[in-house]
């Protein structure tokens, strides 16, 4: 079972990953976690920007940012995603969101086959907002079909390429026992 960290100035805690986002998040008590999707994908930048504008609007701190959803008009390679990183990590870093090292922030990214960015772009975003009694809101993040940190997530992809029944089993497995492992992190009662 994973263990979470707290953002209390966010207003959710984490499962810690890798640096480049969490395993996923959930609103601490008296907090909610709520969506926001984008009319069309935003370049980062111009993303990053309407993000912050909205939290101000909002009365919300900046690190209540806390999930994203980015789309990517192809996978990178090894050294285009760390360069991606270490660009993503830099506003959250100056946003005050980075711990040590430590991102809390989860995030998907998705490389469509139809209407593809022409760069990385939001998709949407989650935020906290303080609402008192609320039930348990999350989202899961983080490479599914990956265990987490062990260097090049190429050489490691459960079933990588296979296709077959078998293969698709198996990672259909690891996924699903992957993803009950961080929900549980949440609440016991729903992994």
């Amino acid at each position: 079972m994973y263990e979470t960290k707290e953002m209390p100035s966010g207003g959710y805690r984490y499962i810690p990953s890798v640096f480049q986002y969490s395993g996923g998040v959930s609103a601490m008590s008296g907090h909610v976690l709520q969506r926001v999707q984008f009319s069309k994908p935003l370049p980062m930048d111009r993303g990053f920007e309407k993000i912050r504008e909205y939290l101000i609007s909002i009365d919300r701190p900046l690190q209540a940012f806390c999930a994203c959803e980015l789309r990517s008009p192809a996978p990178f390679t090894e050294d285009e995603f760390r360069r991606f990183n270490e660009i993503y990590a830099g506003t959250l870093s100056d946003w005050g969101i980075l711990k040590d090292e430590s991102n809390p922030v989860a995030r998907a990214n998705v490389c469509p086959d139809f209407d593809k960015p022409k760069e990385p772009s939001f998709y949407a975003f989650t935020h906290t907002l303080e609402l008192p009694n609320t039930g348990p809101t999350f989202v899961i993040s983080g490479s599914g079909e990956v265990p987490e940190g062990k260097g090049s997530s190429q050489d490691h992809i459960v079933a990588r390429n296979d296709i077959s029944a078998k293969g698709l089993l198996e990672k259909a497995e690891w996924v699903l026992s992957e993803m009950e492992r961080r929900m549980s992190a949440f609440s016991p009662g729903l992994g």
